[in-house]
């Protein structure tokens, strides 16, 4: 436990945010402390100095992380010196290594991380089928993966209530030469081997500064995600489900197909990618009514031409 001095008035700015949210149950935001049990809204004004970061160096789960990151330089050793990205969902994997991430994502030290930041009666589910093993290089080509280092927010329904999706970045393997900044909470984050962040996948706008070097150590970590609702919001815990599985892997897999991109579809679409990322920084809703007032044009155009014929 830190000790009170460690804890400081809220800024100004932090506190305009705060009050803009829509109630206290939202207000996650990235911490890298792991005894932190204040509100976000002191995380995000709080002094560095003397803080202790989330790690599992030195703990019964470091040789997993060790173990983890052989297998991934054996496996991916084309992979991880080439430029663009890579993702792959961790259902994908082999048995064995899912068995040793399991150890990692559902581990005392994240789970307790998360509840710390809610209410003791929050309910925190595993959203397993959208985690990804995540190498990353440093990449700005105009392609579907820029998004993931230029300034975005990971999600698009930070306008709902009454759920929220936590993502824990866990980090195999890093040598610091990157920073995440997360610019809703003021906070920068050079993370490194054995770390791991939290962020509020639909409500924090983060970036990386960094540049690619194909001869440091490279970045490999997990990106695992959980839901949390409140006991008495089931319907709407499942209703959100269904909505961020359904824009994650329709964002995904645009962001896949557009990385590095070559052909002119490639470019079209890494265009979109990065257009909606940018209207969602404005306000979650835009690209949605964006796509809605498409759709309404299109169903119009079509309906007109049938009745025409």
């Amino acid at each position: 436990m830190l000790p009170s001095s460690a804890y400081v008035s809220p800024l100004a700015k932090s506190m305009r945010r705060f009050e803009r949210s829509v109630s206290a149950f939202w207000r996650l935001r990235i911490t890298g402390i792991c005894d932190l049990k204040r509100s976000a809204i002191c995380c995000a004004s709080l002094k560095l100095r003397g803080t202790t970061r989330c790690t599992f160096a030195g703990g019964p789960l470091q040789p997993t992380i060790d173990g983890l990151t052989r297998w991934v330089e054996q496996t991916y050793s084309r992979q991880l010196t080439e430029r663009p990205s890579l993702h792959v969902y961790v259902r994908r994997l082999p048995p064995d290594v899912i068995a040793r991430i399991d150890d990692l994502r559902g581990s005392r030290d994240i789970i307790e991380a998360i509840r710390r930041q809610f209410p003791a009666s929050a309910v925190i589910t595993s959203l397993s089928h959208t985690d990804e093993l995540y190498l990353s290089h440093y990449n700005k080509d105009r392609g579907g993966d820029q998004g993931l280092f230029d300034k975005h927010y990971d999600g698009n329904l930070g306008f709902v209530r009454f759920v929220s999706v936590v993502r824990a970045l866990i980090y195999l393997q890093s040598d610091t030469s990157y920073t995440v900044v997360f610019g809703d909470s003021d906070v920068r984050r050079a993370f490194g081997t054995y770390e791991f962040g939290l962020l509020d996948f639909h409500r924090e706008l983060h970036w990386v500064e960094g540049e690619f070097n194909p001869d440091d150590r490279q970045r490999i970590l997990l990106k695992c995600n959980y839901l949390v609702t409140l006991p008495d919001a089931a319907l709407m815990g499942r209703a959100a489900l269904a909505a961020n599985t359904a824009v994650f892997y329709v964002v995904k897999a645009a962001m896949e197909y557009s990385k590095s991109p070559r052909t002119p579809a490639q470019v079209f679409v890494g265009f979109l990618c990065n257009l909606f990322r940018r209207l969602n920084i404005v306000h979650p809703a835009v690209p949605l009514v964006l796509i809605g007032g498409v759709l309404v044009v299109l169903l119009a155009a079509v309906g007109y031409g049938v009745s025409v014929l």
